[in-house]
């Protein structure tokens, strides 16, 4: 097996294989493998990071996923998606941290993430871990296997990608629209832009005014849109009709940031961080109720009057 510095990737496959949008269809076999061995290779990745001599972070349940054995050469430069997997545990801890309200964290991801046992939670945290549902049981079942543990009085709930409507599944299993809520994306399946539309319209139904939503997303995607060559113009395109405010980050500058070299990897990701400009569903709601009493109570002492 080749050094992971040098993989070009299935992790980072082509369009073209995938069949159906992830996020309203069931996966077939042939989809279900891929997304397997994509997972396996993140996990591989983020586990040649914990073992650096200086590693960015320290994945202490990685390697029930990925053993030692399987990688060849720990030296090599640092891989993009590590050094987005570093960025997005940070920004999450330092909105935690910025919000007491903020106690709903949606991480979408690709089942093997270990997020929920490794961050240091606020108590009361519900995160819910929406992949691919064959994936995250086996996955759990392992962390399960070496002691792996949510901070105490937090939940972990998981909500399987293959769901018909994620929104409601959600809903069900307790997420509430009109509270704070950060959301993450990395390692999800986006097989095709339907499907990251998809994903930011439930984002942009659910998510309070003021939300993040960020992570990592396919360049690719663009590539679909007709007439349009600028990933940054596409993305603010795409957002902004969803009612949210993008940015994009460069590698290279976060990597400089942190005093690091990246690896020489063909990469198709881009790094993001969109925030809510609208009301959710459930805040629209509210208000409309409360507009609906006011010109009830004005009508009744409008009639008390005469």
């Amino acid at each position: 097996m080749a050094a992971l510095c040098l993989w070009h990737a299935p992790l980072f496959y082509a369009p073209k294989t995938m069949k159906k949008c992830v996020i309203n269809a069931k996966l077939g076999t042939e989809e279900d493998d891929l997304l397997f061995q994509n997972a396996m290779q993140r996990a591989s990745l983020r586990l040649k990071e914990t073992l650096r001599p200086d590693p960015l972070f320290v994945d202490p349940y990685i390697e029930c996923l990925s053993p030692p054995e399987t990688l060849t050469d720990a030296t090599c430069g640092m891989h993009k998606h590590c050094l987005a997997t570093k960025f997005i545990d940070d920004k999450l801890l330092d909105v935690m941290r910025t919000n007491d309200e903020l106690r709903q964290v949606v991480l979408m991801t690709d089942g093997m993430d270990t997020r929920p046992y490794r961050l240091n939670w606020p108590a009361s945290t519900i995160i819910f871990d929406v992949s691919p549902e064959r994936i995250f049981k086996q996955s759990v079942q392992k962390f399960e296997d070496v002691g792996a543990k949510t901070p105490r009085r937090c939940l972990l709930l998981h909500v399987p990608s293959e769901t018909s409507d994620i929104q409601q599944h959600l809903q069900s299993k307790g997420f509430i629209g009109s509270r704070a809520s950060v959301w993450v994306v990395q390692g999800f399946p986006i097989s095709s832009l339907a499907t990251l539309k998809d994903i930011l319209a439930v984002f942009s139904n659910l998510a309070t005014k003021g939300c993040l939503l960020f992570g990592e997303m396919p360049v690719w995607l663009g590539d679909t849109e007709n007439g349009t060559t600028s990933t940054t113009r596409w993305m603010d395109k795409l957002f902004t009709g969803h009612g949210l405010r993008v940015k994009l980050l460069d590698y290279e500058q976060v990597a400089d940031d942190l005093g690091r070299e990246l690896a020489r990897d063909r990469y198709i990701n881009v790094l993001f961080v969109a925030e809510q400009l609208r009301f959710s569903d459930d805040q629209m709601s509210f208000w409309r109720a409360e507009f609906q009493r006011i010109e009830e109570d004005d009508d009744e002492e409008g009639f008390e009057e005469l």
